[in-house]
């Protein structure tokens, strides 16, 4: 836990918390057109627009609480483990290189608030999805930083509490919040746009006695 409050990806808590997985298969959330889908991380695979069966269902719910004119804008689902693993070294490198004095601990921690280490990532487990709100006609809403903004880059605007951001932005934000809590998904609190159901993080959170999903290859 950080001094802040926030329980970080690297706490030992996360990774202690058992998986029994429920064996749901992965899904394609662009099977019947529910969801408006963002391409900015399409890849050839389509790994990207999958998510376990439940977390869908709760999404599609999600987005049925939402006001008239507002739609769940999908940017992101499944991501395979070498994947994640290279994000999280990308960003770990890159923390290591603008902090050279930090030991290997301050740097896993840091690198943590914005990018789950591989071995317990709800993306990897098909559980998480990054994703925002876009009007009627596909206008996507302000929220106060970029999606993908990393904490350097948006001045900490990327936490979902964070001071600073304007009305409009924190209205959009307790939105999305509202919708998205009141269908059983919990915030990774540094990140806005990232929500799970299932996975370890979400499992501590609600104090499930276990994680529902665990990482797992796409086939």
């Amino acid at each position: 836990m950080t001094a802040d409050g926030i329980v970080l990806m690297s706490d030992p808590r996360i990774a202690a918390v058992p998986v029994v997985d429920c064996g749901e298969p992965l899904v394609d959330v662009r099977r019947d057109g529910s969801l408006a889908v963002d391409p900015r991380r399409a890849e050839e695979s389509g790994a990207f627009a999958h998510l376990r069966e439940g977390v869908l269902t709760r999404l599609l719910a999600a987005q049925s609480l939402l006001p008239d004119g507002l739609r769940l804008l999908f940017v992101e689902g499944y991501r395979p483990p070498a994947l994640q693993r290279a994000y999280f070294e990308r960003y770990a490198g890159r923390l290591r290189a603008e902090h050279p004095d930090w030991p290997a601990t301050r740097v896993r921690d840091a690198a943590a608030r914005y990018v789950s280490p591989p071995e317990i990532a709800p993306h990897s487990a098909g559980a998480a999805v990054d994703l925002t709100l876009v009007s009627a006609d596909g206008h996507e809403l302000h929220m106060g930083s970029e999606l993908n903004a990393g904490p350097e880059d948006s001045g900490g605007a990327c936490c979902t509490d964070a001071p600073g951001i304007g009305a409009g932005a924190r209205a959009g934000r307790r939105l999305l919040a509202t919708a998205l809590t009141s269908a059983g998904l919990v915030n990774y609190p540094t990140e806005w746009w990232h929500w799970s159901y299932g996975d370890r993080y979400w499992a501590l959170a609600t104090g499930a006695g276990h994680a529902r999903y665990g990482p797992r290859p796409l086939g």
